[in-house]
């Protein structure tokens, strides 16, 4: 079988360079399609639930959230374990399913179990789905570079511009703010005066929940003319919620400023994002959604960040923090200067030991045609490129280049002894 092959690209040249010509550049173009990141993605293939109920106890969290949510999800098919974490305020259930399932039937199947498990929870309580993305997801992190402004400002501008700009990138699936300070409204009730006024907390609460809408009212025609009626009452500023009344006292109305007083500030902070010991700083975390090309991804938010500088206020840039492209890049060159160091050292072998350039263009056709395959079977397996299987190929290089010497060497041998054999036997006769 192998001499009839080794027949048959012997006497159809043309066919065997036209077949290696098609696998090149079939290889050339699984590089592109293949995706490439620096960090082999071992994560499982799971979903997240995310529920919030601010101001809970972890054991309260844990009874009236995680359990019921728990519970009721173990029905879904395809899945291996579900495990379910509680803490202060928040609640988080990770739904992991078996390998080959689709990321996204799952989250579908999650989804439709969460509409069931909703009445289990308790009321404004509601469970989310965490971001399409993975562990290894995080590609790429910036912060502002802004003299003068304030940490709240900066907070506003990431969320309210930034944030939302970088998230139509194609391939990002979350974009996190980190750092500074979340503007509220403050409201402190001194306890001597509603205790004087007889109001409760939970009258207060009510009173400004009800007095930040808008409602509708009918339409009445005058004059031919029709005219809807609406009760504009949303709070605009600190004075709106000021002056929102609560009950009367002694038939006078009683308002939020004669309880407390309003301020602005910031939402309580677990912890702060420093630079290097300088101070703090604001920014986010872009994490790649499930299956993207990383490389891809980081250069298009790149470009839509110096988009998104041209609208940012004067003195405010961006600051990379963390970049993984640069460990990709440096991987690719890895490799490529690998095979290029391959086949100048073969090529200077074979010249020095046979003396002839046509065995040595058969050894540098021969690695990229090797390397090109290899990106063949991992794009037709959807297996990424990264560190792992590009170390993988460079090893490989050196393989494949001993065997291509030994491989001309003995057939450059063996036509040799045949070529000298039939020279002796041309001059005996």
């Amino acid at each position: 079988m192998v001499e009839k092959l080794i027949s048959f690209s012997l006497r159809n040249r043309f066919i065997v360079l036209l077949i290696s010509a098609g696998l090149f550049a079939w290889g050339v173009y699984s590089v592109q399609q293949n995706p490439i990141d620096a960090i082999p993605d071992l994560s499982e293939n799971q979903v997240i639930v995310f529920t919030e109920w601010m101001g809970r106890s972890p054991q309260v969290i844990e009874a009236q959230v995680t359990y019921p949510l728990v519970s009721n999800l173990q029905g879904i098919p395809k899945v291996k374990n579900i495990r379910g974490a509680s803490m202060f305020g928040m609640s988080f259930v990770y739904i992991v399913f078996e390998d080959n399932v689709d990321i996204y039937w799952a989250r579908t199947r999650v989804l439709e179990r969460l509409n069931y498990a909703q009445r289990l929870l308790p009321q404004s309580v509601v469970p989310t789905l965490g971001p399409d993305g993975t562990g290894v997801g995080h590609v790429f992190w910036y912060h502002f570079k802004a003299n003068g402004m304030d940490l709240g400002e900066q907070r506003a501008l990431q969320d309210w511009y930034v944030k939302f700009a970088l998230q139509t990138v194609p391939g990002v699936a979350e974009v996190a703010s980190f750092g500074g300070f979340e503007k509220q409204y403050q409201l402190v009730l001194d306890p001597l005066k509603m205790q004087h006024y007889k109001v409760s907390m939970m009258e207060v609460m009510n009173a400004v929940k009800a007095n930040n809408n808008d409602v509708g009212g009918r339409k009445f025609e005058m004059s031919d003319m029709s005219y809807i009626i609406r009760g504009l009452g949303y709070i605009k500023n600190i004075k709106d919620v000021e002056d929102i009344a609560i009950k009367n006292y002694n038939s006078i109305p009683v308002r939020i400023k004669d309880i407390g007083s309003l301020q602005m500030g910031g939402d309580l902070r677990l912890g702060i994002f420093d630079e290097n010991g300088s101070g703090e700083v604001v920014g986010g975390i872009v994490v790649m959604r499930y299956g993207e090309n990383a490389d891809n991804v980081i250069k298009a938010v790149k470009a839509k960040m110096k988009e998104v500088e041209k609208g940012l206020p004067e003195g405010v840039t961006f600051k990379t923090s963390y970049d993984r492209s640069e460990l990709i890049e440096k991987a690719i060159d890895s490799v490529k200067g690998t095979l290029i160091e391959e086949m100048i050292a073969v090529s200077i072998v074979v010249l020095l030991f046979l003396f002839h350039w046509r065995s040595a263009l058969i050894i540098l056709i021969q690695l990229p045609i090797s390397v090109a395959i290899g990106f063949i079977l991992l794009e037709a397996f959807g297996i990424s490129s990264n560190i792992m299987s590009l170390t993988g190929i460079a090893l490989a290089i050196g393989v494949v280049v001993d065997d291509g010497i030994v491989m001309v060497e003995n057939a450059y041998r063996t036509i040799s002894e045949k070529q000298e054999e039939m020279d002796n036997n041309q001059h005996l006769t």
